[in-house]
């Protein structure tokens, strides 16, 4: 009763046109009457959740997620995102195909200095896009190559919906950050063998391979792009910083290289990057803050030993139970944005996961990239809108285009699913 009564408020708040925070705080209203606090004269429940509120967002581990999107949109506006382009054209762009990798290459590099994936997807499609057209390749095709580039941001650190699903399961965001190399870069490698089989009988413009000297220029302008997921990744697993310290440093090294280096970086396209990220990091606290005064009331209504009881019996079989979660995180990211998903699945199912004997670093990095096929598939698709809105193509053109691109995706998840030690191996190993 008291699950059904949660989920019933939020769907329909959420039908009613709210915002998924503020059917959130009427989910939590919903159990606090049924809870009968209002009836027990301790406190208003006004006070409850404005308390609840506050303390949800008072996390160390939060802050990392301003200055993470602070470096992204700094290096969006500074060139970097230009320069990785130029430098995967001169290498790989002369090859039959050559576009599709290049946007696949730009796509894992860009996945670890901005961390959004509809950010990543915007920039590969004003840049790629026109060119992919110009060159005979299949335009919904093409569209849905971008599509299914972009939503790899989420898995390799930095990552915000890795830094929410640490904040939200209790899991080390070191570890979950470490984690995410290996999963984040077979995406890239799905992708690309995807690619080379549907382009093998393509007739497409090749284009003209680049000399020696058009490859070491493109590598020395864009060198410094690629530097900074070095030092993210090396600082974290050295323990040099945390993860919100190396947010901090990779504000700092964005804002150095587009001001200093690259010099595109004007003060007033600085300020429109510092109003844009507070905006964005405004909307994201507020709704951590209303998915934490969910999960309070959750756990006090004991809904997560209800859902043991309706999953127990798989408890036995980890993979099993597993496969089940993902089918229902499948179907929930198909209608839910990627944020949401998490902060509101995640401290629901982390005490099941625990029962399982299920690592939670493996649990998160499969939740996140579960949700993040959900990104590109109808009737939300977030990412996927973002590719149509900017590469100015039908919605329809751009879903048959991503469908091969999500069936790659869904057995890779599949794999994982089966062998979990395909991502739990390499996350111990660079993690040490």
């Amino acid at each position: 009763m008291t699950l059904a009564i949660f989920l019933g408020v939020l769907l329909i708040g959420i039908l009613l046109g709210l915002p998924v925070a503020f059917s959130l705080l009427l989910s939590g209203l919903g159990l606090m009457i049924h809870m009968g606090m209002f009836s027990t004269g301790l406190a208003f429940p006004s006070d409850i959740l404005a308390s609840a509120l506050v303390n949800g967002v008072d996390s160390f581990a939060l802050l990392a997620i301003p200055f993470f999107l602070v470096a992204g949109e700094t290096m969006a506006a500074g060139g970097l995102s230009r320069r990785i382009v130029r430098l995967a054209m001169a290498y790989l762009g002369h090859k039959k195909g050559g576009l599709g990798y290049v946007a696949i290459f730009t796509s894992v590099v860009l996945a670890g200095l901005s961390g959004s994936a509809a950010a990543d997807a915007a920039a590969l499609v004003a840049i790629l896009l026109p060119m992919m057209r110009g060159a005979n390749y299949p335009e919904s095709r093409s569209a849905g190559l971008l599509a299914s580039g972009g939503i790899i941001a989420p898995v390799i650190p930095p990552s915000v919906p890795l830094i929410l699903v640490g904040v939200a399961g209790n899991i080390s965001i070191s570890r979950l950050f470490m984690g995410g190399i290996a999963p984040g870069l077979m995406m890239g490698a799905a992708l690309m063998l995807t690619w080379a089989y549907l382009m093998r009988n393509e007739e497409t413009q090749m284009q003209e391979k680049a000399d020696k000297a058009e490859r070491r220029a493109a590598l020395k302008d864009g060198v410094w792009a690629l530097v900074l997921p070095f030092i993210i990744i090396i600082g974290i697993r050295f323990g040099v910083f945390t993860p919100t310290e190396a947010a901090v440093v990779a504000a700092v090294y964005a804002i150095f290289v587009s001001t200093v280096i690259y010099r595109e970086l004007t003060l007033k396209r600085f300020y429109e990057v510092l109003v844009s990220s507070c905006k964005s990091a405004g909307m994201i606290m507020f709704l951590v803050g209303c998915a934490m005064v969910a999960s309070w009331l959750i756990t006090a209504a004991q809904l997560p030993q209800q859902l043991s009881a309706l999953l127990g019996p798989l408890v036995d079989s980890p993979r099993l139970l597993m496969f089940v979660i993902m089918m229902l995180v499948l179907a929930i990211g198909m209608v839910m944005d990627l944020s949401p998903t998490v902060l509101i699945l995640v401290p629901l199912l982390m005490p099941l996961v625990k029962e399982a004997g299920i690592d939670p670093a493996y649990f998160g990095l499969m939740f996140v990239m579960n949700c993040c096929i959900g990104l590109i598939t109808p009737p939300v698709g977030t990412v996927l809108n973002v590719v149509c809105g900017v590469g100015k193509l039908r919605v329809e053109r751009a879903i048959v285009g991503v469908l091969p691109f999500v069936g790659v995706y869904a057995l890779l998840l599949m794999l994982f699913t089966v062998f979990p030690q395909l991502i739990i191996a390499p996350m111990n190993l660079i993690a040490g």
